[in-house]
């Protein structure tokens, strides 16, 4: 029964994390009405098998990991949009030899849901579940651009983090990005996310218009250049326009 106990407070520790994330210890107690000794070795127990996670900050705040989003998208459309466009996907990755990425939308993040991988030693890597902020990401960047400007506005309120020496924070200049996505079709990233590495990005749709996904041929720079982000833009918007044709369905 103990095991049960803790099992059944640890769920609950997860719970009020997700409702309030970023959430602290001495909250959480609070609302949960339980010792901080047990919800710190709830919050160990939960981090350790990949829910949870310290907020950036390093203020001792908590919040759920993209594994919890993963898990939660086998009852919503996940699977559905990775079913339908594995297939379409997976002629793109043997055409361009490069890895494609999958996501879906998550809050201030897109969450990574399929991989495939790029058949060459050097190759553009990210684990499943991971959180890809929207500002540094191509496929954030093109989930950004499929929204409506108020929305875009109120990502931008929170700040930019700069994740490296490349990443743009400039809220204006996001703008000016925006713009140009809309216009063109596809999203460019150029070591904003990871040095050494440029990415092409669209958004996907369903039938009503909202924005369900967003998928990326990533690459090292010494591969993906400049001289190809159009060519793979023009892929990436074929393969988007024929995985959004099964999407209506």
């Amino acid at each position: 029964m103990a095991n049960v106990n803790s099992v059944l407070t640890a769920l609950r520790v997860f719970e009020a994390v997700a409702a309030a994330q970023p959430a602290g210890l001495s909250e959480l107690a609070r609302r949960l009405e339980v010792p901080k000794s047990t919800v710190q070795r709830c919050l160990k127990t939960l981090a350790d098998a990949g829910w949870v996670r310290p907020e950036p900050s390093g203020d001792g705040r908590w919040v759920i990991t993209g594994k919890a989003f993963s898990i939660g998208s086998a009852v919503s459309s996940g699977p559905r949009l990775r079913e339908i466009a594995l297939p379409v996907l997976s002629r793109l990755q043997s055409d361009t030899r490069e890895t494609i990425h999958l996501t879906v939308p998550d809050d201030d993040a897109m969450v990574l849901i399929e991989r495939l991988d790029s058949p060459h030693q050097l190759r553009a890597f990210l684990q499943l579940g991971t959180r890809l902020p929207l500002h540094a990401a191509s496929n954030g960047k093109a989930y950004l651009a499929s929204l409506a400007d108020a929305a875009v506005e109120s990502f931008l309120r929170n700040g930019l983090q700069k994740v490296n020496d490349h990443t743009v924070t400039d809220p204006d200049v996001i703008r000016r990005e925006v713009e140009e996505i809309r216009q063109r079709g596809y999203a460019v990233t150029n070591e904003e996310l990871h040095e050494g590495i440029a990415a092409v990005a669209v958004a996907l749709k369903t039938a009503d218009g909202e924005t369900c996904g967003c998928f990326s041929i990533s690459g090292p720079t010494t591969r993906l250049t400049p001289d190809l982000y159009a060519t793979y833009g023009e892929k990436a918007i074929a393969a988007k326009a024929e995985i959004e044709r099964f999407l209506s369905f």
